[in-house]
Order: C-alpha cells, then sequence, then structure tokens
C-alpha cells in the first residue's frame, strides 16, 4: 500500500468507470483511501452507480441540483431526454444561447462583431452565474468540487452529488494575459 490519501484518476471513459469498478471491489474507498477523477460527469456517475462510485471527488462546471435554475432546465432536459444534463449539456445551451443573445446585440451575424459582443456581454443563465467570455475566448465561470454520495444518501434520482465547495472562475482558470493566447492583447 502506498499510504496515498487520495488516488487521482487521470483517465476517461470506460478507462475511469473500470477503474472506480475495480477500486469498490478491493476495498479502497471503504480502507480509507478517495478516488479523485480528473474527468468525469454525471452521466457516468448514473452509468456505474452509486453504491460504485460513492465518495468518489470530481470536479463539474454544472450539477441540476443546485439553484432552482438548474432543477428546472434539469427537469425539462429529463422530460426531453430520460436523463439528467450534465456539464456539457448545460455548458453547450448556454453557448448556443449566449450566441444567439450576441448577434442579436450586434444586429449581425459578422464574425468579428459577434465574437466581440460575446467578450463584452456577461453570461448570467443556469450554466454560468456572472460568467464571462475573456479575450481568448475561453469562458471564465465558477466550478464546483463534488463528491459522490452513500447510496442512503440519495433523495431521488440522479441525486447524485454533494458540492463540497465552489472554486472561483479566475482560480479555476488561467488569467487570459498567461495564456499565450494571440487573440489577448499585453
Amino acid at each position: 500500500a502506498s499510504g496515498a490519501k487520495v488516488i487521482g484518476l487521470a483517465n476517461a471513459g470506460a478507462d475511469t468507470q473500470n477503474a472506480i469498478k475495480q477500486a469498490a471491489e478491493f476495498g479502497i474507498v471503504q480502507g480509507g483511501q478517495r478516488l479523485a477523477a480528473l474527468l468525469f460527469t454525471l452521466s457516468e456517475v448514473n452509468g456505474l452507480g452509486a453504491e460504485a462510485a460513492q465518495g468518489l471527488t470530481l470536479t463539474e462546471s454544472f450539477y441540476w441540483n443546485r439553484t432552482d435554475a438548474s432543477r428546472e432546465f434539469g427537469k425539462r432536459f429529463l422530460e426531453r431526454t430520460q436523463a439528467m444534463p450534465n456539464m456539457i449539456h448545460a455548458a453547450t445551451y448556454s453557448a448556443v444561447t449566449s450566441y444567439l443573445k450576441a448577434i442579436e446585440a450586434a444586429g449581425t451575424d459578422e464574425t468579428e462583431a459577434v465574437a466581440a459582443k460575446l467578450k463584452e456581454l456577461p453570461v448570467q443563465d443556469l450554466f454560468a452565474e456572472n460568467g464571462v467570455v475573456a479575450a481568448n475566448g475561453r469562458m471564465i465561470k465558477d466550478v464546483y468540487l463534488m463528491e459522490v454520495k452513500a447510496p442512503d444518501q440519495i433523495t431521488e434520482p440522479w441525486d447524485y452529488y454533494n458540492v463540497l465547495s465552489t472554486i472561483p472562475g479566475d482560480v479555476a482558470y488561467i488569467k487570459p494575459a498567461e495564456s499565450g493566447c494571440p487573440l489577448v492583447t499585453q
């Protein structure tokens, strides 16, 4: 035994799911170590099941059961897809909505004008509260450290996460001026 307190899973998809299943089979979490997945979403947690995933820590930039707006979006999404949205679904919705608002504000769909409006307009929606599109085009918003609940803590379908902390966007992402992106004027 390494004595490590946390085992970071730097893989994705089925490889992460298999690693989590194997850790559950070997009693890793029950033995006091924690698992942290670097790329894992609510959809994968649901597919894996709470029994195997319990105690897993991960980050997501959206959780359907965090705010009234996210719950409303989650219920609408569930009605249409029979699944709750994860950060990828919510980010896509936010990006398209922001793009359409930028076209309206710019009065054109010309690329440079829309890009300028995207960077000018705040992003305030179910995905990004007080979000901004930086000069390099990156969305800067809060990210959430999550823990997968134990099965007996789940109160309704898809209720898998406890939000452990909020990582402010200006901490979660590299500063645009430090990104090396040529779009950022220094």
